[in-house]
């Protein structure tokens, strides 16, 4: 991923929004004026997005932001993040575009990383999912990353991913699984991750090659028993839980032996944390 060039496209989104000037600090602001402004943690977080966050003070001609606290630190209510200096109209106007994207990002690793705690001593890794908002998908995995996750397939062009539409289309066309993955690996693909609903998928997903089983929608139990079974095909696939699970359910699936878990809720369903920005 790239972090900077993502963040100066985003920060000049973020500033469009708000139009080509503000009228508010215009005429309440006395032009040249200068000062300071703190950022400030109002509930207990896992920092993250201190470069999407530079990138809205560079482009309203602002120096650096001091930071006091690094991306994946977790920090206390009231802690102060950093502090913002130069003229007072441009903090004004970097201020919302800086603590939104601030907040999102934050959320995201704060959540991550509740997660991670969860299952810290079963060996398995949380991974995000493309459920992603459009357009902010390197932003928000950047921040899962913060918060302690792992790296799933950033787009379609990565990896193969053989889901239940794909079985469908298959089974429509009379095209077999074996056959799919030997294309992708004729293409240079290695990379095979294959959703199986079924021991009967399984077992096909694992003769056929597949590199990683992705067991969706089960309960832990049938998990646990899916990766025994798995395993005793082919020792050294990987096994990946999906589909539903949530905070909550976390460790049970973590405790039935999966690589992976990967979760849609640590980037569709998270709450933004609360930062502010005060002038002193």
């Amino acid at each position: 991923m790239v972090i900077a060039v993502d963040a100066e496209r985003l920060a000049a989104l973020a500033l469009a929004e708000d139009g080509a000037r503000d009228i508010t600090s215009a005429v309440a602001v006395e032009s040249g004026a200068t000062g300071s402004a703190t950022i400030v943690a109002r509930e207990a977080l896992v920092l993250a997005g201190r470069g999407y966050a530079d990138a809205v003070v560079a482009a309203c001609d602002l120096p650096p932001i001091d930071w006091v606290a690094r991306d994946g630190m977790a920090v206390d209510a009231g802690s102060t993040l950093g502090t913002v200096t130069g003229a007072l109209r441009a903090i004004l106007r970097a201020e919302r575009p800086l603590l939104n994207l601030l907040q999102r990002s934050t959320g995201i690793a704060t959540l991550t990383r509740q997660c991670v705690d969860r299952i810290a001593d079963t060996g398995c890794t949380v991974l995000h999912t493309r459920k992603t908002t459009p357009g902010l998908r390197t932003f928000e995995v950047a921040a899962v990353l913060a918060g302690g996750g792992g790296l799933h397939r950033m787009g379609l062009a990565e990896a193969v991913m053989v889901k239940d539409n794909h079985w469908e289309a298959m089974a429509t066309s009379g095209r077999s699984l074996a056959e799919a993955l030997a294309e992708a690996r004729a293409l240079g693909v290695t990379d095979l991750q294959v959703e199986v609903e079924s021991p009967e998928q399984l077992a096909e997903a694992v003769t056929a090659g597949a590199t990683r089983l992705l067991i969706d929608n089960q309960a832990p139990a049938d998990v646990a028993a899916w990766v025994r079974t798995a395993r005793g095909l082919r020792a050294t696939i990987e096994v990946e839980a999906t589909g539903g699970i949530t905070l909550e359910t976390l460790a049970a699936y973590a405790a039935t032996g999966v690589d992976y878990i990967s979760t849609g809720m640590l980037t569709h369903s998270v709450r933004s944390r609360d930062i502010g920005l005060d002038l002193r």
